[in-house]
């Protein structure tokens, strides 16, 4: 195959697929061809009368709607092999046989003709070097292919015309079984020693059909009925067109001739077979290959000569419509064969089949000097006429368009899967993928504004209003043309289409979008790298945040380097477009505005009663906090970066606490646990310092002038009778004190939330109080677990009065900290001061002289 090993695995997805869903849906297409076929021709023509055969397994799931997609997939997948296969005939074929590929090989260029030459040898001299009749060919082939593929089983018109031609099992051999009955009878009655002849006295009167419409034909020969112009039986005459039906069907869906001739030969017709067999196509199959049959020893001379006399016959117009088409595809006269077309690909068939005969008769008549032998065209009927009915040899593309403004294939024209195969085949892939691509991506960005259009993508203004447009959702499509986009991007088609693949680009990233959501997450990189590079950060950026587990973002971030994608800036694309999101979305403008005072205190204004409010951190958070929080946690896989993650960590910090009414405390609790900065210190300093160093450690001086070592901020909070001061290690580098200053900001926002945190979890305890027996063992209980909460607490306090954010990295940053601090420290002293109070009335009235401490400090500063 030519589309290589990723597109040979899909095109044998599909082909399983399409064989599954046949197993269950089978029936009921049948009986759909049924309905079909008599819309197209009428009610008075032949229709099988197929009986439903359900299925012993039936799939809520899936319909015959699945299968019809799944099927026009498979035969997308086989026309682009046959496209390839045009266009890169020195490609190898990896991976096996293709369902085309024993009769699609090229004939070889070195075979030479002469006036002796057979059939066989001209016709492959003409495709060997004619490059247009080869596209034909080809293109036939593939359509013959389909309708086999998914046509009904000719075993089921077999079946159907017993029971309409009114003839049990095993009768269907006896040919026009009424009319000889008929026949048999006028001949017992006149006592006729010899065969009945037209011109028999009282024969027109006596030998009539049932309805007394028609006069029978005397003899049964295979022409009697052209011949004398008569008729047959109406049983006979349904059997006659059933039989020539599937003539026409196995000739549509390119039958081997071994089939057509056993047919033919288990119903005694085999003068249909003789009438079919002088086309050179015809191939035989030995041990699965399709190969030229072995006997084409005709000469080009009889070759040319038969197929004017099956135009004559298809001309005629005394012959049933499907003995016409039979003759009209052998002949390549298309009027005959346009007449039972049922749709798109029996059109195209019918054109491209009458144009691939009619140069191959064009190029004997130029380019081999013996004629036919002028005598022969004066015996009976005349042969000259045209082949196309006076219209003139139209392209691929010029077919392709006609159809859609043809009434009867409109609608199937119209059709998103035939406008693809129509692109392959008209050559006009590029203009579909641009007119397409840019209505796909304003579909997109109605839906979603993070979509930006890619430069050069326009729309045309001869574009088919009328087209419908592939959806958002229209998953299959978008694959389908994602892979054939990047198969011709592969191949070099036209390698300086750029306008192309940009349109290319925005079904690519809904492909992404597609994978994202399915839970393909290790696809991700690879379709992302085929992007422009800002395209794939963008693209990239929309997805991490639905990827939840620490294998996959590692494997994800692995395979990300490994396709060049640039990692940090796709982690901090998916931030920005996140905030911008929720920005958006806000119900108040925050853009620019001061950030909102922290409500941690009741609104009772009576002086020391005011309380801690009941849980107002709040405990929601939206999705796109939870997908902030989520994109933030892969700067913890990043070795190395430690500026650009607590910087990034930090701006998070401030959107969350400039949400207006607290809408942001409860994602930036969930922040501070789930991206502690011990645990970030600790991985990425190894990565940078050669170990592990965990600088939320610090260094606190006791009373006695003791160095002890703390841990975290809450950790420090049994150590709350040391007078909080950060002092400079012994052994600390140049190096560790600058990751120490750029982490500072980070650490202080986590401190803000480590104290509200245990300001609410203080008041629950608050809260828990018993209502009586405080001086019993419930009561003692309920104050010890008021003490640790409190110890929490003076704990947290102490990193918020001794510097806190200020440390700004410029001056712009130092006057948006300024602001935090005074929409935060207030309140949070204010609050602090309450749970002093509160807490005194049931601890220590020590608790009180802290309070009147912590009131003089304030005010000193």
């Amino acid at each position: 195959m030519y589309i290589g090993h990723s597109g040979l695995c899909k095109q044998q997805r599909t082909e399983d697929t399409v064989d599954y869903l046949r197993g269950y849906h089978a029936p009921e297409k049948q009986k759909r061809h049924r309905k079909q076929r008599q819309e197209i021709h009428g009610k008075s023509a032949w229709v099988p009368n197929l009986k439903r055969r359900q299925s012993e397994h039936h799939v809520d799931s899936t319909t015959i709607e699945d299968l019809e997609k799944w099927e026009q997939e498979e035969q997308t997948w086989h026309l682009l092999e046959v496209i390839l296969q045009i266009e890169h005939p020195l490609a190898d074929t990896e991976g096996g046989a293709a369902p085309l590929s024993g009769r699609l090989a090229r004939p070889s260029k070195g075979t030479e003709i002469h006036q002796y030459s057979s059939e066989h040898d001209v016709w492959s001299h003409f495709l060997a070097h004619d490059d247009q009749a080869w596209e034909r060919s080809t293109i036939v082939e593939w359509l013959k292919v389909c309708a086999d593929d998914s046509g009904q089983g000719i075993e089921h018109v077999i079946q159907d015309l017993e029971e309409n031609a009114d003839r049990g099992s095993g009768l269907w051999a006896h040919s026009w079984l009424y009319t000889k009955e008929a026949i048999k009878a006028q001949k017992r009655l006149r006592s006729w020693p010899q065969a009945l002849a037209p011109d028999s006295p009282g024969i027109d009167s006596s030998l009539r059909n049932p309805a007394q419409t028609t006069t029978l034909v005397t003899q049964l020969d295979p022409d009697a009925v052209t011949r004398q112009a008569r008729g047959l039986e109406p049983q006979d005459d349904n059997f006659e067109r059933a039989t020539w039906m599937a003539c026409w069907t196995m000739l549509r869906r390119g039958q081997d001739w071994q089939f057509i001739r056993s047919w033919c030969q288990e119903r005694v017709e085999n003068w249909r077979a003789i009438s079919m067999r002088g086309d050179h196509r015809q191939y035989t199959v030995n041990d699965g290959q399709s190969l030229p049959c072995p006997d084409r020893n005709a000469s080009w001379q009889s070759g040319a000569l038969w197929r004017k006399a099956c135009a004559a016959a298809a001309r005629t117009g005394d012959t049933d419509q499907y003995e016409a088409a039979v003759y009209g595809a052998l002949s390549g006269y298309l009027p005959s064969v346009q007449k039972v077309c049922g749709g798109w690909n029996d059109y195209l068939f019918a054109h491209y089949n009458s144009y691939l005969l009619r140069s191959f008769d064009q190029y004997i008549a130029t380019n081999l000097t013996d004629r036919l032998p002028p005598g022969l065209l004066d015996r009976g009927v005349t042969l000259e006429f045209s082949m196309t009915g006076g219209r003139r040899t139209q392209s691929g593309k010029q077919l392709i368009e006609k159809m859609k403004r043809l009434k009867p294939l409109a609608s199937e024209a119209r059709d998103l899967m035939k406008q693809l195969q129509g692109s392959l085949i008209g050559k006009s892939f590029d203009s579909f993928v641009r007119k397409h691509g840019f209505q796909l991506m304003e579909e997109r960005n109605r839906q979603s504004k993070q979509s930006k259009a890619p430069d050069g993508v326009t729309q045309t203004p001869t574009e088919d209003s009328k087209s419908p447009l592939i959806r958002p959702d229209d998953y299959q499509l978008i694959r389908m043309i994602t892979h054939i986009s990047l198969i011709y991007q592969d191949f070099e088609f036209s390698s300086s289409n750029t306008a192309r693949n940009k349109a290319a680009a925005v079904f690519i990233e809904a492909y992404i979008d597609f994978l994202g959501g399915a839970g393909k997450q290790q696809l991700l990189p690879l379709y992302a790298s085929r992007l422009p590079p800002e395209r794939a950060i963008q693209s990239l950026s929309r997805q991490l945040p639905r990827i939840l587990e620490y294998a996959e973002r590692r494997t994800v971030m692995q395979l990300m380097r490994q396709h060049g994608i640039d990692v940090p800036s796709v982690l901090n694309e998916q931030l920005w477009m996140i905030m911008k999101r929720i920005e958006e979305n806000a119900e108040e403008d925050t853009n620019g505005a001061d950030y909102p005072t922290l409500h941690v205190l009741t609104d009772d204004q009576r002086i020391g009663l005011r309380g801690i409010r009941e849980a107002f951190m709040g405990n929601v958070i939206t999705d796109d906090q939870n997908d902030l929080i989520n994109g933030f946690e892969w700067y913890m896989l990043l070795d190395g970066y430690w500026e650009k993650t607590l910087a990034t960590g930090a701006v998070l910090y401030k959107h969350f606490l400039k949400l207006p009414h607290s809408q942001g405390l409860a994602a930036a609790r969930e922040l501070s646990q789930r991206v502690a900065f011990s645990t970030l210190s600790r991985k990425k300093t190894n990565a940078i310092l050669g170990t592990e160093v965990d600088f939320s450690h610090v260094f606190e001086q006791g009373e006695d002038g003791t160095l002890t070592r703390q841990g975290t901020a809450i950790g420090r909070a049994r150590a709350s009778k040391y007078a909080w001061i950060r002092l400079k290690a012994h052994n600390e580098t140049e190096k560790e004190r600058y990751l120490m200053q750029r982490s500072n900001s980070f650490q202080n926002f986590e401190q803000l939330l480590h104290l509200l945190d245990a300001l609410e979890r203080w008041q629950v305890a608050m809260d828990k109080k018993p209502r009586t027996e405080l001086a019993g063992p419930l009561g003692k209980k309920w104050r010890e677990q008021l003490k640790e909460a409190l110890e929490v607490v003076e704990g947290c306090i102490q990193p918020l009065l001794h510097g806190w954010l200020q440390q700004p990295r410029d001056d712009n940053e130092a006057s948006e900290l300024e602001q935090i601090r005074k929409a935060c420290l207030p309140e949070v002293v204010l609050a602090y001061i309450a749970v002093l109070n509160s807490s005194a009335q049931f601890l220590s009235r020590e608790l009180l002289l802290k309070s009147l401490e912590m009131g003089a400090m304030v005010a000193s500063k």
